[in-house]
């Protein structure tokens, strides 16, 4: 705690940092490295030199004045850091190439050269400085593509960033294939896809006008004659359309914008600009770091960066934060986070702990009146897929009719699902920002889940498998354009749009004679907590006016295909709050636990220097010897009771009331001590609080229920709170045996009866304990639920385990017990098999098919009392005669018996016991 408290307190002021150094650099690059360009450079430095390097890329259409804040952020945790404006951007010349390796990545490159003949930087070796590189969006992308060809690159943190730029502008998230579900946010990353175009037309304006950043606003450049603002090209005979691009990006921007489609030389330029190219040697430490609430880059892209990244040998960790293109950038918080990342990483800085390879993501709750919104963080072992197992997903059933949907002419009217980064705006607008998501009538079908009866957690990309067909005799182009999205249906018919995104699909080779095609579908990957009663609502439409459309016009048939369900992800993992925990309550809490944890281990010791146990007992569930439990002035309420349990045993207590049961179970569980006698489980001697009482379940009185949640939730929590591994909970096999199946989900105010009543066993039962302790656990059922409350107890005793069961309904103990005991006024009358008690006085019964002759039969047997007939019955007194010796004897005289059983029920036997008047 100690530790804790220094590393969160105050730390020593630090002598104060150098002056940013700028400069003017002369890079070569483009295909010959011939083409001189000047690139601009700022150079943050420590007051402790030399420093490991941090090279800090700025997003597409800013500059090195973007990140001049974050740069001093790295150089107060000691980083030297070169922050610089990419080609194109700010005062750098040169043209936009997109992060073409020849040029923004050649350029990268020098810049390392650079930062090696800089005192301020560490190096590891000649020409090769100890630096890592992170950057947001275009930056991030550079981050990556630097680290693949450069293996001067130590650690990269790319942000909100692409992993595949062709399929971020292109995508197409259907799939004649499956979909391997096996990572959280896994897409289709087929061809063919569908221009995003309202994403690529902001992009291509923000490199088209070349702008420098002034404090929070922009300046156009000025013309380098002194005449009026302008853009800046290196060519003259670039055209104006062109920007400052070159006209290779110009070109491909081009054919995109005017047809929609993107040919071979795009695609080929998109493929080499892009992180996935050389993803297979990056094998440096990767910090990705991805927006939940981005329409440009996905959660599909940072997978992808994961996997083959991990693939290659790199050490991966992923956060997915509430933020993104559509939402705010990385929060301080965040960026410390970062820096963590390369402290740990590079060294040569005051030292952090490792950050591991971990999963976070948050969860972003609804915005607060004042425009705040409560973020909490789900950090699990590993990404799962990648550095740990598949993702858990859970199938919700989907039902609506096959739909015909329209393509209109011209593709318009279009519908509307977000407006590109304006999530933040839309946010504000509340209810009038969310009515912006609308489907047209005609243009999209429609398919919905049951609401939920327990809260279920998406963390990634839904997937599901729909039908696509032409509809004869109406207008067909072979291919089909969609656009398929989630929503979120509340009680009160509220929609809400899941992350304001779409996922485009291009169906094509449609058969024109109506065949179906199956497809796989991988919705948009979000973070979203689906509360209790709400559903989930597939829409299918044809058009979004974010997207290029088809202008022909078309019918579809749009249905569900392969198991008709959605298949959810949901990554499990422990629970933290975003917000800092304050020192000095923590030091006080740790004070506190301290405290209990030295009280716990005193106790401890004080437990194993009395535990008493006996080796030939280990393996027996219960033995009671001389137990006694006395009160002052009352009479004694339990006397001299011995009795013993073994496995596979099921063991009725009964007794009048007032017996002393129910002060025996007491006993047996901890809750009172006996005045003499001894109690021994598994051995040891009972004690208060001894840890072999973690081996016996109990239900001695009914326990309360939180009503609004399942009835699966509820155990969850109630495991939780003993303090043990949750695997060891055991949840399925319990349900399995309880036969809650599926109602296991359901909300617990939604049980009957006998539901709660199989809930409490199901309880009890927690962990498969080796003694199951029950108080009269068919109360309040009807016939059918007891006879499955039999059944569920037969099956636990089948396991090798041994269960205790007190109960009034002797006909129910008779038919599930394999032997009682039964106590009158605090003491033991009998104990011993069902079959021994019911048969004490050595009565019989025989069925047969001739009473007459059988009773004359019988009376042949020296010694045998009476005998006498009732129908096809003859009851007969054996005298101690086995039951066997009478049945040979009918057999030879020629006699059918049917059946053979005790004359007298348990509960004759129970009234003989303990006396009439309990009647």
């Amino acid at each position: 705690m100690l530790g804790a408290y220094l590393w969160s307190g105050q730390e020593q002021p630090a002598a104060a940092p150098e002056v940013p150094r700028e400069a003017m650099l002369d890079v070569l690059d483009g295909p010959s490295g011939t083409e001189r360009v000047q690139i601009d450079v700022t150079l943050f430095a420590p007051a402790d030199t030399p420093a490991p390097a941090i090279l800090l890329a700025h997003g597409f259409g800013g500059s090195k004045n973007d990140t001049a804040a974050q740069a001093q952020e790295l150089v107060r945790r000691g980083f030297t850091v070169l922050t610089y404006s990419s080609r194109g951007f700010g005062r750098s010349t040169g043209e936009i190439a997109l992060n073409d390796p020849d040029y923004e990545v050649a350029d990268a490159h020098q810049l390392l050269d650079w930062l090696a003949r800089q005192p301020e930087v560490l190096r590891d070796g000649e020409g090769d400085p100890r630096v890592g590189v992170t950057g947001g969006s275009y930056g991030g992308a550079l981050s990556l593509l630097l680290a693949g060809t450069d293996p001067r690159v130590d650690a990269i943190a790319p942000v909100m960033t692409y992993n595949d730029l062709g399929q971020a502008l292109l995508p197409n998230d259907a799939s004649r294939d499956r979909i391997d579900g096996g990572t959280p946010a896994g897409g289709s990353l087929n061809d063919q896809g569908v221009f995003k175009q309202a994403w690529a037309g902001l992009l291509f304006s923000a490199g088209s006008s070349p702008e420098q950043r002034v404090g929070n606003r922009s300046q156009a450049l000025p013309s380098p004659d002194g005449g009026s603002a302008g853009m800046r090209t290196d060519s003259q005979s670039q055209p104006l359309t062109c920007g400052n691009f070159t006209s290779q990006v110009c070109a491909a921007y081009t054919e995109v914008a005017q047809t929609g489609r993107a040919g071979t030389t795009t695609l080929d330029l998109l493929d080499r600009v892009s992180p996935k190219s050389v993803t297979a040697n990056i094998n440096v430490p990767t910090l990705l770091v991805q927006g939940e609430r981005d329409t440009l880059f996905g959660l599909d892209q940072a997978d992808a960066n994961a996997r083959q990244i991990a693939a290659a040998g790199g050490k991966v960790k992923m956060i997915w934060f509430a933020g993104g293109h559509d939402g705010d950038p990385p929060d301080p918080a965040l960026q410390e986070r970062i820096a963590d990342w390369f402290a740990f990483h590079l060294g040569g800085v005051p030292p952090v702990p490792d950050p591991g390879t971990g999963f976070d993501y948050d969860i972003a709750g609804r915005p607060q009146r004042d425009g705040d919104i409560p973020v909490r963080t789900v950090s699990a072992l590993a990404y799962p897929g990648v550095l740990a197992e598949r993702t858990p997903r859970f199938a919700l059933r989907l039902t609506g009719p096959v739909t015909q949907v329209i393509n209109p002419p011209g593709g318009s009217p279009a519908a509307t699902s977000s407006l590109p980064g304006a999530g933040e705006v839309l946010d504000a607008a509340g209810s009038l920002g969310q009515s912006l998501a609308r489907d047209l009538p005609g243009q999209v079908a429609v398919f919905r889940t049951e609401p939920l009866d327990s809260q279920l957690l998406i963390s990634g990309t839904a997937h599901t498998r729909l039908s696509v067909a032409s509809v004869p005799g109406q207008p067909a182009t072979g291919d089909a354009v969609l656009f398929a999205k989630l929503y979120d249906i509340g009680p009160d018919q509220q929609r809400s749009l899941l992350g304001n995104a779409v996922s485009p699909l291009h169906v094509t080779n449609l058969p024109a004679d109506g065949t179906p095609v199956d497809v796989d579908v991988a919705l948009p990957g979000v973070v979203h907590p689906l509360e209790t009663g709400h559903r989930l609502e597939l829409a299918v439409a044809t058009t979004d006016q974010a997207y290029a459309l088809p202008t022909e016009p078309a019918v579809h048939r749009i249905g569900l295909a392969g198991d008709g369900a959605v298949s959810i992800p949901s990554v499990r993992g422990a629970t933290t709050s975003a917000n800092a925990v304050p020192v000095a309550p923590l030091v006080g809490i740790g004070a506190i636990i301290a405290l209990l944890l030295l009280v716990w281990v005193l106790s401890l010791i004080r437990r194993k220097s009395t535990d008493d146990v006996d080796p030939l007992l280990t393996d027996t569930p219960l033995m009671i010897a001389g137990l006694t439990k006395s009160y002052p002035d009352k009479p004694t309420a339990v006397q001299d009771l011995s009795i013993r349990l073994e496995r596979g045993q099921i063991v009725g207590l009964l007794g009048p009331n007032g017996a002393g049961k129910t002060t025996t179970l007491r006993m047996l569980l901890g809750l009172l001590g006996p005045s003499s006698g001894q109690i021994r489980l598994f051995g040891h001697r009972l004690v208060a609080g001894a840890p072999v009482l973690s081996r016996v379940g109990s239900l001695v009185e009914m326990p309360g229920f939180l009503p609004h949640l399942s009835g699966l939730d509820n155990l969850r929590y109630y495991w939780a709170a003993t303090g043990r591994p949750m695997l060891q909970a055991r949840f399925d096999e319990v349900l399995q045996i309880a036969g809650l199946g599926t109602a296991a989900r359901r909300r617990v105010r939604t049980y009957s009866q006998g539901m709660k009543q199989r809930l409490a066993i199901a309880q009890a039962m927690l962990g498969l304990p080796e003694l199951l302790v029950l108080d009269e656990p068919t109360n309040g059922l009807d016939p059918p639920q007891i006879h499955q409350m039999r059944e569920i107890l037969r099956r636990y005793a089948a396991t090798d385990r041994a269960v205790l069961v007190s109960s009034h309904l002797l006909a129910e103990v008779e038919q599930t017990c394999t032997h009682v005991v039964v106590m009158h006024n605090g003491r033991l009358v009998a104990a011993g098999s069902v079959a021994e008690i019911v048969s004490v006085d050595g009565e019989a019964t025989f069925r047969v098919d001739e009473p007459e002759q059988a009773a004359e039969a019988l009376r042949t047997i020296e010694g045998l009392g009476l005998v006498e007939t009732d129908g096809d019955l003859v009851h007969a007194n054996l005298a101690g005669h086995p039951a066997a010796v009478a049945v040979n004897v009918l057999v030879a005289s020629g006699v059918s018996v049917h059946q053979v059983g005790p004359r007298r029920r348990l509960e004759d036997a129970f009234l003989q016991l303990v006396g009439e008047d309990h009647r």
